[in-house]
C-alpha cells in the first residue's frame, strides 16, 4: 500500500468519524424542524400568547373550535383604518360564531387605547386586541405589510390570507371560507 492511498484511508476514516460525532441529535432536529415551520394556507396556525389591550391573555390554540379571523394592522396604518369599520360589522354579524383578533404591532397599549377610544371602533366584545409590541408574532406570521389578515377554521388550519385593504365583501368572501 503506498503512502498516498494510506493517507486518503485515514482522512475517509477520520472525516466519517467527525461527521458521526457532530451529527445533531433527533430531538434537536424535530425542534429545528418545528421552529422553521411556516404559516401557510393548509397548515396549522403558529400558536403565540400575547396580552390584550383589555389586561387579559390571549392565546390562539385556546380559541380551537371557533373560526378566527386574525388580523395585524396598527394605528398609523391608513388602509387598517379604513378597513376597520368592515371588521366590526362583520364582527357583530358573525358573532359567537367567528372570533376576531386585531393584533396590534409594535405600539404601546396607550397609544392603541387612545385610538380605540377617539374613533370608537373595536368596541364590541367580539374583537379582542393582542398587543404585539415587539412584533414577534408578526414576524412569526410572515406579516411584511400593514393589514395582513389570516382566517383559520375550527381547527386551527389557516385556510386563506389576505394582504392589504379588505372591504366588506373580500371580508365575507374570505370568512366563507373557514365556516365550510
Amino acid at each position: 500500500m503506498n503512502r498516498w492511498t494510506l493517507v486518503f484511508v485515514l482522512v475517509l476514516v477520520l472525516g466519517s468519524g467527525w461527521v458521526w460525532w457532530t451529527r445533531p441529535d433527533v430531538a434537536a432536529q424535530d425542534d429545528a424542524i418545528s421552529a422553521a415551520a411556516q404559516p401557510a394556507i393548509g397548515r396549522l396556525a403558529p400558536d403565540f400568547t400575547l396580552p390584550t389591550l383589555d389586561g387579559g391573555e390571549f392565546r390562539l390554540s385556546d380559541q380551537r373550535g371557533t373560526p378566527v379571523v386574525l388580523n395585524f394592522w396598527a394605528t398609523w396604518c391608513g388602509p387598517c383604518q379604513r378597513e376597520l369599520p368592515a371588521i366590526q360589522r362583520a364582527a357583530e354579524h358573525y358573532d359567537g360564531v367567528v372570533l376576531f383578533a386585531a393584533v396590534d404591532q409594535g405600539e404601546p397599549i396607550d397609544r392603541v387605547q387612545r385610538f380605540v377610544e377617539d374613533v370608537g371602533l373595536l368596541d364590541p366584545p367580539q374583537i379582542v386586541v393582542p398587543l404585539d409590541g415587539q412584533q414577534i408574532v408578526g414576524e412569526r406570521y410572515q406579516v411584511r405589510g400593514l393589514p395582513t389578515t389570516y382566517f383559520i377554521d375550527e381547527s386551527g388550519v389557516i385556510r386563506s390570507i389576505w394582504m392589504g385593504e379588505m372591504n366588506s365583501v373580500i371580508l365575507a368572501e374570505q370568512i366563507a371560507t373557514i365556516l365550510r
